[in-house]
């Protein structure tokens, strides 16, 4: 105890083992990771029965000058065409959680029971883990069932590419297999760039509506739609009689000259790789949501796995894959150096 003549919170706090003073701790769990799927929001989900899922592509003959024919001829030409069948493989990602039954029964700060909390994170782990995998440039491979898992082919191998960096390979299918994307060297992303991108996805017959990469690759481009060179948005102070003034400092929805509205989509999921110069590197997509699917062998799922000992497991998995369902309806801008400034 202190000299003093008195007792003081110090001397509580003093007291062997821990003190007597009680913690001062708020019964809730502040995680700033729980945020949104923009991807898996945005397009649709199917089901499939099979680990390998395909489906078929076709489109109309562009339009051709002349092809007139005199009044009687006979029909002699076939005019006949076939689409092409396209398939992806599916995918296994798993977590696993094993908590003893001394830390179930215990007390703990912010939730009742540690394992159920336990599979509750976990399981948007899962969900965080299948949005970067479905933006991901990976090719496909089956299943073997013994050491090669399945894997679905990432978004931007699936999607027709538009630019690339140099000696970049983009992705392609054959033979019911999706060639993953061989990164080039990094390039700064340009107006330019996304403007050909929406014109060819739009002169394919696709409504690009959706632009979406990393944050940063976002950021670069709004802070370009106010430079001298664009002179596409002007800041602006939003002003009334109601509350203060609104300053107007970035660009989210881009009207294209196609008359589709496009919005800018950050994605704080969506990784970056490494290009052929070993930066960093990303993916801009220029995307018809209309034609994207998240495809479902097995959906998320949770089962106790056997007990043994004074511990309880847990089993958390999804079967999927990925369907881009038209890969013209969308544009992919691969390399894309994501701390370049944007230009025109």
């Amino acid at each position: 105890m202190a000299t003093a003549d008195y007792l003081s919170s110090a001397d509580l706090k003093a007291v062997d083992f821990q003190g007597l003073i009680k913690e001062d701790v708020m019964n809730q769990i502040w995680d700033i990771s729980s945020i949104p799927l923009p991807f898996t929001d945005m397009v649709g989900s199917d089901t499939t029965g099979n680990s390998y899922t395909s489906w078929t592509t076709d489109k109309l003959a562009d339009p051709a000058l002349g092809g007139w024919i005199v009044d009687g001829a006979d029909s002699d030409q076939n005019d006949s065409s076939t689409g092409a069948r396209i398939g992806n493989h599916c995918g296994i990602l798993n977590k696993e959680v094993q908590v003893t039954e001394r830390a179930v029964a215990s007390d703990t700060i912010g939730y009742s029971n540690e394992l159920s909390y336990q599979v509750m994170m976990r399981q948007r782990e899962l969900k965080r883990n299948v949005e970067a995998n479905a933006l991901g440039n990976q090719g496909s491979q089956e299943d073997n069932g013994d050491t090669t898992p399945g894997i679905p082919a990432g978004f931007a191998t699936m999607c027709t590419s538009h630019a690339t960096g140099s000696g970049a390979t983009a992705g392609s299918f054959s033979s019911g297999t999706w060639t993953g994307v061989t990164a080039g060297a990094g390039v700064a992303l340009t107006e330019t760039m996304v403007r050909d991108a929406c014109q060819a996805a739009w002169e394919d017959g696709g409504n690009p509506s959706k632009l979406m990469s990393v944050p940063s690759v976002l950021r670069g481009l709004s802070e370009y739609m106010f430079t001298s060179s664009s002179r596409i948005a002007t800041l602006t102070g939003e002003t009334n009689n109601q509350g203060p003034a609104t300053a107007m400092g970035s660009v989210n929805v881009f009207l294209t000259d196609f008359g589709v509205t496009m919005d800018f989509i950050p994605n704080r999921l969506q990784q970056t790789y490494t290009d052929s110069g070993s930066a960093q590197a990303a993916a801009v997509f220029v995307m018809d949501p209309a034609y994207a699917r998240l495809c479902y062998l097995k959906g998320y799922t949770t089962q106790p796995l056997a007990k043994s000992g004074l511990s309880d497991k847990r089993l958390m998995s999804v079967d999927w894959t990925l369907k881009c369902l038209e890969p013209d309806a969308h544009r992919v801008l691969l390399d894309i150096d994501p701390t370049a400034t944007v230009t025109a």
